[in-house]
């Protein structure tokens, strides 16, 4: 009897062909040459990386001392991880910076592949997003005060947390990827958070209106990087069998396999679940502050977007095309840049450059340990006292995180520029700045518990 382990002799690499070419083989009693000749026809082709870079479009230019080093750094990353044999095209915009080794996917990073959902392309932080409600005339220390008794920042989940609809857990349930209890659990308590780093909540006034508008800024929490955890596993059994050139950060799953169509499912109910997620606290903080709402839209920018078996890829990149945008709001989007500058309201099209896609944010020109050793000749309170000087900006744990402070994104001006330069969507109101809510520094909250239990 023919077994595995007479293939791997032979020299073929295991994988799940395995199972069938066995099956076949010993119900058919081949040898010799004839057996030979049946598993070489049947073991899987390997898919070998593009032997040059696929081209990509450079909505970027560097315009500051600053951003040199982040702009060739971008196109480095771009250059490696368009060899990936997936890749159709690509682009870049203004906000872009690098997150990891060459070939990783930037931040501001759009990557078309044919066939193929590559996982790291939209990163743990699945389907981060932007969503905004118009309260009216409201007085707008009175929503951010009312959003800042129902929200919550930080790690892990609330002890207080909102209902799951039973529609939306019944999704998970069917799902392999979303099933288990971990991914229930997180899907539940997770709900009404928004986690730690760049996510906020933001409160301003419409330039167009004086109206008040809330914006919030998350993702979908550990629910969503659970999914990502699992993926990153199905896609690397995928390279291994498929492409093992390929670099393990690029791997992904074919969608014309179950486990893709499982996983292209999977996210559309990411998807719904982070929508509810900023809902839940919009809709809270409305009762809170006794406002009605006037109006509300949302966009993510960490995801993928289908067109057909293309699939677009956007680390930190807003959709404009409303093909993406299922619940598009008047082809509306939101672009935030720091929490003293306005949040943009934009509208715009695909074009031959931008493969319908505009900047996320402004982006970093140097990590986050970079700008604290820019800033450690001033203590962290003045750095704060001169930056956000005429706003109410809170730290839900406490500590001021200085790394999220105005100084350490890209200039806003160049970014707006650049944006206009480009073609990557038309400014068609701002919402100036009142104030806002981040996580803040964590160890100083619990150096802050540990003293008073002292």
């Amino acid at each position: 009897m023919i077994t595995g382990k007479t293939l791997i002799d032979l020299g073929y690499t295991p994988g799940k062909w395995f199972a069938e070419a066995l099956r076949e083989l010993n119900a058919r009693q081949l040898a010799g040459a004839e057996m030979l000749a049946f598993l070489d026809e049947r073991q899987p082709q390997l898919i070998d990386p593009h032997a040059e870079a696929r081209p990509y479009h450079r909505n970027l230019r560097a315009e500051h001392p600053d951003e040199i080093t982040n702009v060739e750094a971008v196109f480095h990353t771009m250059d490696v991880l368009m060899t990936t044999p997936t890749v159709v095209t690509g682009a870049v915009m203004p906000d872009a910076c690098p997150t990891g080794a060459p070939g990783q996917i930037p931040v501001g990073g759009v990557v078309v592949t044919d066939n193929a959902i590559h996982p790291a392309m939209h990163s743990a932080d699945v389907c981060c997003s932007v969503m905004m409600t118009n309260f009216g005339r409201t007085d707008p220390k009175v929503v951010l005060d009312a959003a800042h008794a129902v929200t919550h920042f930080g790690k892990g989940g609330r002890k207080d947390p909102f209902d799951l609809p039973t529609e939306l857990r019944r999704q998970m349930e069917d799902n392999p990827f979303l099933c288990t209890e971990r991914s229930l659990s997180m899907g539940h308590t997770h709900l009404g958070t928004q986690g730690d780093g760049n996510h906020f909540l933001y409160v301003g006034r419409s330039e167009q209106t004086g109206e008040t508008i809330m914006v919030t800024h998350h993702g979908s929490r550990g629910f969503g990087a659970e999914l990502y955890r699992k993926a990153m596993k199905v896609a690397e059994r995928f390279r291994k069998e498929l492409s093992p050139r390929t670099a393990e950060r690029n791997a992904w799953i074919p969608y014309d396999e179950p486990e893709g169509e499982a996983y292209w499912e999977a996210l559309q109910t990411v998807r719904r679940w982070t929508k509810l997620n900023h809902t839940l606290i919009h809709e809270a903080t409305a009762l809170g502050a006794g406002a009605q709402v006037q109006g509300r839209f949302w966009n993510e920018h960490n995801f993928v977007f289908r067109d057909g078996s293309t699939f677009y890829h956007a680390k930190g990149a807003t959709p404009l095309d409303d093909r993406f945008v299922p619940d598009s709001h008047e082809g509306l989007r939101l672009i935030p840049l720091n929490m003293a500058e306005p949040i943009l309201v934009v509208r715009g099209e695909t074009t031959d450059t931008n493969l319908g896609f505009a900047p996320h944010g402004a982006g970093r020109n140097v990590s986050r340990t970079a700008h604290r050793k820019r800033k450690a000749d001033r203590t962290v309170r003045a750095v704060f006292d001169e930056e956000t000087a005429g706003l109410d900006v809170r730290f839900f744990a406490g500590g001021i995180d200085v790394t999220e402070l105005p100084s350490a994104y890209k200039d806003a001006q160049n970014v707006q520029a650049q944006m206009e330069a480009f073609g990557l969507g038309e400014v068609v109101d701002r919402i100036l700045p009142y104030g806002c809510i981040m996580a803040g520094e964590q160890r100083h909250h619990r150096r802050r518990k540990k003293r008073r239990s002292t």
